[in-house]
């Protein structure tokens, strides 16, 4: 039995993965924004060991999650799955940050930071990580006009330059990204062409399996199957500039 966080496991994928695993005899504590998605969560998913609450649009509450998650453990896998779509307009966050990249990309940073080393990391990211860009001086966009689908996948390249760094920076711990694909979600919406258990399927075996092709680090994944990420993931100088960024904007630096 593997002791698993799961992120953003209210719905979607998040909460079919946490079913998955608890469905399968190991131990899932589950996390949700706020009190009311906590009821939730209690709910679908009666068997997870905790809930722990923090709203990733706060650095200060992420702080405090980080902490929290941290008395429910030690776990061996952590897998970041929480995130935010794209938005019709460009939104800040109560830190005065641009909503998708604090979410989607220095959330899972500031968890991975400083909370105990699990042996395993997922960061989930998207097929669009494939159209973004790295603009090192405009992580936020806050040049030029809004558009939220760059946004997006801007932000999910970062996952994957986030977990081919983390796995750099701890070649004791696999950090793998996930392509879960397009799934019928909220996110997804009702024209996507997979079922849910889909989306949670390789997250659910890179965080418990022992087979051979789960038990490695810095790779990116859709279906089980390493694939070739956008080419910029794997910019060495890239990841660490954005490690770099990351801990300026959270104050918290990845430790050794």
């Amino acid at each position: 039995m593997s002791s698993v966080l799961v992120t953003g496991s209210t719905d979607g994928i998040g909460r079919e993965t946490a079913r998955a695993l608890v469905g399968t005899g190991h131990r899932v504590v589950v996390h949700a924004r706020d009190e009311r998605r906590a009821v939730d969560v209690r709910v679908a998913v009666p068997r997870a060991a905790a809930i722990v609450v923090g709203d990733l649009a706060s650095l200060e509450e992420t702080r405090a999650l980080a902490v929290a998650a941290d008395r429910e453990g030690p776990y061996d896998s952590v897998i970041n799955n929480a995130g935010v779509g794209g938005t019709a307009c460009r939104e800040t966050t109560v830190d005065g940050l641009e909503l998708i990249f604090q979410v989607n990309v220095l959330a899972p940073y500031l968890l991975t930071a400083l909370m105990a080393q699990p042996a395993r990391l997922v960061y989930l990211t998207s097929g669009l990580e494939a159209q973004g860009r790295i603009g090192l001086d405009d992580l936020q966009h806050a040049r030029g006009r809004w558009d939220g689908e760059r946004a997006y996948s801007d932000s999910k390249l970062c996952d994957v330059l986030l977990a081919f760094a983390v796995a750099r920076h701890w070649p004791e711990v696999r950090a793998n990204a996930v392509d879960p694909g397009w799934i019928r979600t909220r996110m997804g919406g009702p024209g996507a062409t997979d079922p849910l258990p889909l989306g949670a399927e390789t997250p659910v075996w890179l965080a418990v399996s022992d087979d051979p092709e789960a038990l490695v680090s810095g790779s990116y994944f859709k279906r089980r199957r390493q694939l070739r990420a956008n080419p910029a993931a794997y910019d060495e100088d890239l990841q660490r500039a954005l490690l770099a960024r990351c801990a300026d904007l959270t104050g918290v630096t990845l430790p050794r």
